[in-house]
């Protein structure tokens, strides 16, 4: 039976339908999910794509946190189900408390859009285990506020517990500490991303295939989750 991969929509979403065509290329059925709708129509794992969800008002994510779907996705992420958030899908992960720590300003206090190698570190998670830990990665960035801050404290946790998933390389495009790109909860099945895996899934528009591995390493999650 072929996968069930939701994409949220928020007002001001870009990169919902990005996601979406990256769910389908890789082998994956997508399923839009609405900000409205607390239901998730049973789908196996859930994306909560980038863009600027209700404008970014207050903060990046701050206000999405409280939308009906997101009590849903916190509920079941907490019960196991794959959830990966990119750029403002982080930010609301972090938000909704599923992930630590906060996305702010970029340091240089500039919008950054490049393409942005990523050393993988944790290749145990479920959107990363089609990746080798140390693999480096080809995938754009695209934000003006993907600092990744967090206390001392939660930093050295995040390390001694293997839950950096990615760090940049070849350059902080935004100043985030430790290098951090993408980070995961404990249980490893809540991931989330500042670069833009999405973007980097077809030879025609990406500066590589590289992202894709994120969408297959969930399908490969789900054929060996327990039923």
């Amino acid at each position: 039976m072929t996968a069930r991969v939701g994409v949220v929509t928020f007002p001001g979403s870009l990169d919902d339908g990005d996601a979406a065509r990256a769910v389908r290329i890789a082998g994956a059925e997508p399923v839009r999910l609405w900000h409205g709708d607390p239901d998730l129509h049973g789908v196996d794992a859930v994306v909560l794509p980038g863009g600027f969800s209700y404008g970014d008002y207050l903060r990046c994510g701050a206000i999405a946190r409280f939308a009906p779907v997101m009590g849903s996705i916190v509920d079941a992420a907490r019960g196991g189900l794959p959830v990966l958030g990119i750029c403002n899908g982080f930010q609301i992960l972090c938000e909704a408390h599923l992930l630590p720590g906060a996305l702010t300003r970029n340091q240089h206090l500039h919008f950054r859009n490049r393409d942005q190698v990523l050393r993988i570190e944790a290749a145990g998670t479920a959107w990363t285990n089609a990746f080798q830990p140390g693999q480096e990665v080809l995938i754009p960035v695209k934000n003006g506020e993907g600092c990744y801050v967090a206390d001392p404290a939660t930093l050295d946790r995040l390390e001694a517990e293997g839950r950096v998933v990615a760090r940049y390389v070849g350059g902080n495009p935004n100043g985030s500490q430790r290098d951090i790109a993408a980070i995961t909860n404990e249980a490893g099945n809540v991931v989330g991303i500042m670069p833009h895996p999405e973007h980097a899934v077809e030879a025609l528009t990406g500066p590589s295939l590289d992202g894709l591995g994120f969408f297959t390493s969930v399908l490969k999650h789900l054929v060996g989750a327990p039923a």
